[in-house]
């Protein structure tokens, strides 16, 4: 159920309202706009009428959501949500580019293609410092010194931070490098996982798990909501189907409907979608025509000698190319790339 209330409602009917829905025995969240602050009030309550809290003093409307996730949904919140990090504006007008290699494998790669990204346009430097890998055997990134190499690269060059994390041991390490956190596709429903990302201090990018509906998504993003965090990115990564010639199937549809459903950004990961280098940048172009609010790319600066994802990553010049091709297109529907 949502809670929006009139203009100019003061703090003290506010938290009136609040105690009323919490005495009903439902969990609260607050949004506060310029002229209005909507309430989340999370909880299954079949008996409960609505008309109780239509009449409080300040209510300006009750709306009852029917989806299973609340504080995802467009109903909880109309506008597109807009994330401020650092200066760096996520879910507006602008599409923000993430860039960078697989995982970090020395000062010499992740610097040279922190210099190449920042000067085509990337305002994020991807890159893994902890890799979850298929085989044990396969590399598995460097772990704290690869974080601290890929801050030093992204402040030289005037970039984010984006890296993954695998689990809760990993949060408080990562939050000290990292401007955001990305959880895999394999974590997509690490529920108890995500209660933990709920308290965390970062923005978190959650990655769409392999077979998973765009609904069970959602309801992962609403596990990291109600937890407190509510600076969350969806990324559309592609995902498995019965087609073998790509790496995954990239899901272009996704991108409109969620954000019919949900006032998340959303960010494209055409790398891991298709997961050749050569169809990497028209999935790209795509993702962007779609709508997407961003897009996170691989980039290498020796991609046949790269320890992970090699055929998937472009080429710093490719890099260049696809970022003004994007611009075209995004200037095209009325946005532009940050």
């Amino acid at each position: 159920m949502v809670v929006v209330t009139e203009p100019g409602v003061t703090e003290k009917q506010i938290e009136e309202i609040i105690r009323v829905l919490h005495e009903h025995g439902f969990d609260v969240h607050r949004s506060t706009g310029i002229r209005q602050t909507v309430l989340g009030a999370i909880g299954v309550q079949p008996d409960f009428d609505h008309r109780q809290i239509q009449l409080l003093t300040g209510v300006a409307e009750v709306l009852r959501i029917t989806e299973p996730y609340k504080l995802a949904s467009r109903t909880f919140k109309r506008e597109g949500s807009v994330f401020d990090i650092g200066g760096l504006k996520i879910g507006g007008n602008e599409v923000v580019v993430m860039a960078g290699p697989c995982s970090v494998e020395s000062e010499k790669q992740i610097f040279s293609i922190a210099e190449s990204v920042s000067k085509a346009g990337a305002k994020i430097l991807r890159g893994g410092a902890f890799k979850p890998r298929t085989s044990p055997y396969a590399f598995q990134g460097m772990g704290e010194e690869g974080l601290k190499l890929m801050r030093a690269a992204a402040d030289q060059y005037g970039l984010k931070v984006i890296t993954e994390v695998m689990d809760k041991s990993q949060i408080a390490l990562v939050e000290q490098y990292a401007d955001i956190l990305q959880i895999g596709a394999r974590n997509m429903q690490n529920f108890t996982f995500l209660r933990d990302l709920g308290k965390a201090s970062k923005p978190i990018l959650l990655k769409r798990g392999l077979a998973a509906t765009i609904e069970e998504w959602l309801m992962s993003a609403e596990y990291i909501l109600s937890g407190g965090n509510q600076q969350v990115m969806l990324c559309e990564r592609g995902i498995r189907t019965f087609e073998t010639a790509t790496r995954n199937t990239m899901d272009i549809g996704a991108i409109p409907v969620v954000q019919k459903k949900s006032h998340l950004p959303i960010i494209a990961d055409p790398s891991h979608a298709i997961g050749i280098r050569d169809k990497v940048i028209p999935m790209a172009r795509a993702s962007v025509a779609a709508g997407a609010d961003g897009i996170i790319v691989e980039v290498h600066n020796d991609p046949d000698h790269a320890k992970s994802d090699g055929a998937q990553s472009l080429f710093p010049d490719q890099f260049s190319q696809m970022m003004k091709e994007v611009t075209i297109i995004a200037e095209a529907i009325g946005r532009k790339i940050a």
